[in-house]
């Protein structure tokens, strides 16, 4: 599919825009209440943001003044009403109590949503030791897959670090007590819960230690370098009406083996804070560091759920089935945010929305070369545009400005990327890097459609193409067509494991949505 817009297009679409609202809406309506969340994984040793971490801002407009009857009123452009919500929130940030509200909020959990259905689910994610980045998950209504063991080669989850023994500890689904616990098997370096050793009471004797219940938040050491996290959702949570997947590694370099450092951050949300049928799925791909990637993750969500907090920029992207200007907007506002000077990052996100005939729709930004792809009905869709300085897009942009790139030059002051978020030192000295983002066109997934997206990072479309990405991912559909509960997070994996076969040099992360109608809970909008 063509997705490339000529600009007579997107002036056009723009312009429809303007004056979208009536005089009345938008100022008269009742107040609304505002709040502000701010919620964190508790790290494991320090009061710092770890990788992974979430933290989510919901910020509602402040109530709007009321105006006499009669009064004359202007009509709001939508650009103009995004900037009125960004308005409040920032009036909302600066708040006399803020300080204290956040201290006080950090001890709370956040959950990321990072496995699919959301139903009594336990993720482990990796986050220090030889194998960090790792990253695995388990429905407890997975009977096959369980119970869970943790060592190194044929455990479920391999760890290659030589003080973990080769069935080092076991995870299991108890379901007189319907809770997740952990077992140590007679390791001979222990295993730690929270920093309590949990082992046999006899550490000599190789036998198996008593059953300890997990919780959201706990911190598992297996030897004394790999720690792993933990994130357990109950059924109570918010489902995911469609299955989601998601894979991740750092490789390793090819001499030594030795790990590269984790610079990839994954990340979803659904539904978004208040707003039940928006969800947000991206990949921030960092360089030089993982800091821009981490504050990318957590703001491009936050931005988006306070944009859309507004009532009317939420109907008028349900009606015209658009969210161009939002998607616009939100990278504009994360770019204006980050503080990040000698670090920057790639970054995609899918905007997926449910419409009250049970489809979807999904909208994709980016910049960079984390690349999206749909594939609906048999048709392969390109989601996202390559930024590369090499590539034609930037080429093109270049020319445009009056500084085309030399013979065979392929980077600026160093970096291959003509478009990130971040970076800000060698903005101001370089002004053709940009972090204006591509948007595609929405794609509309309806019922009875077969449907699927996958987001990834650099390092899988290395040495995958886009069209035998596809074909791997409807081969893989096929087979494992049965497993509902995590076939997506099956797909994610063969996909991951593919990338480390042809033998990628980059960090490879996979974010996996299906939207088959088998793997559906009900999305239906109240009208």
């Amino acid at each position: 599919m063509q997705n490339a817009r000529d600009q007579g297009n997107e002036i056009t679409r723009s312009n429809d825009l303007e004056g979208a609202y009536s005089q009345n809406e938008g100022l008269l309506r009742p107040p609304r209440t505002h709040g502000l969340k701010h919620k964190q994984r508790l790290p494991s040793a320090s009061p710092q943001l770890n990788q992974g971490d979430s933290v989510v801002l919901d910020v509602l407009p402040d109530q709007i003044e009321e105006f006499s009857v009669g009064q004359t009123f202007r009509r709001l452009t939508l650009t103009e009403r995004l900037a009125e919500v960004q308005k409040h929130a920032r009036q909302e940030d600066q708040g006399p109590n803020l300080k204290s509200d956040l201290k006080n909020d950090l001890l709370q959990e956040f959950v990321p949503k990072v496995i699919a259905d959301q139903r009594r689910c336990l993720s482990l994610e990796v986050i220090s030791g030889p194998s960090c980045g790792l990253r695995c998950s388990v429905q407890s209504t997975s009977a096959s897959r369980l119970p869970l063991t943790i060592g190194r080669v044929s455990s479920d989850l391999i760890l290659k670090d030589s003080e973990v023994s080769g069935k080092h500890a076991m995870i299991n689904w108890n379901a007189d007590k319907n809770n997740w616990e952990l077992i140590d098997m007679g390791s001979l370096n222990g295993t730690l819960l929270n920093s309590q050793p949990i082992g046999h009471p006899d550490s000599g004797s190789r036998h198996c230690g008593d059953p300890v219940e997990l919780s959201n938040g706990d911190i598992i050491t297996l030897g004394t370098t790999s720690n792993v996290h933990v994130h357990v959702t109950s059924k109570s949570g918010s489902q995911t009406p469609f299955s989601v997947g998601m894979a991740s590694d750092p490789m390793a370099l090819r001499r030594g083996g030795k790990k590269l450092e984790m610079e990839d951050v994954c990340y979803y949300q659904w539904p978004l804070p208040g707003i039940p049928q928006f969800g947000a799925f991206g990949i921030c791909d960092g360089h030089g560091g993982v800091a821009a990637a981490k504050s990318a993750s957590k703001m491009l969500p936050e931005k988006v759920a306070s944009i859309l907090s507004d009532s009317l920029v939420r109907e008028r992207v349900l009606l015209q089935h658009d969210a161009t200007d939002v998607l616009r907007v939100v990278f504009s506002q994360t770019e204006a945010d980050m503080n990040n000077y000698y670090e920057g990052c790639a970054a995609t996100l899918l905007l997926v929305w449910a419409d009250s005939d049970e489809s979807f729709f999904a909208q994709c930004a980016n910049v960079g070369d984390a690349a999206c792809v749909m594939n609906v009905d048999g048709k392969q869709i390109k989601m996202t545009e390559d930024h590369r300085v090499s590539s034609y897009s930037e080429k093109l942009r270049f020319n445009e400005t009056g500084e085309p790139l030399r013979d065979g030059e392929t980077r600026l002051h160093g970096l291959n990327l003509a478009r990130m978020l971040g970076d800000k030192f060698l903005k101001q000295q370089e002004p053709r890097f940009s972090s204006e983002p591509y948007v595609s066109e929405a794609v509309h997934v309806k019922q009875a459609s077969s449907a699927f997206a996958l987001l990834a990072s650099d390092g899988f479309w290395d040495v995958i193409s886009a069209k035998k990405a596809v074909q791997l991912a409807v081969q893989a559909k096929e087979r494992d067509s049965a497993d509902g509960d995590n076939a997506a997070e099956k797909v994610a994996n063969i996909l991951l494991t593919e990338a480390k076969t042809l033998r990628t040099k980059d960090n490879t992360s996979i974010v996996f949505l299906d939207f088959d109608r088998k793997f559906r809970i009900s999305s239906k909008v109240d009208s």
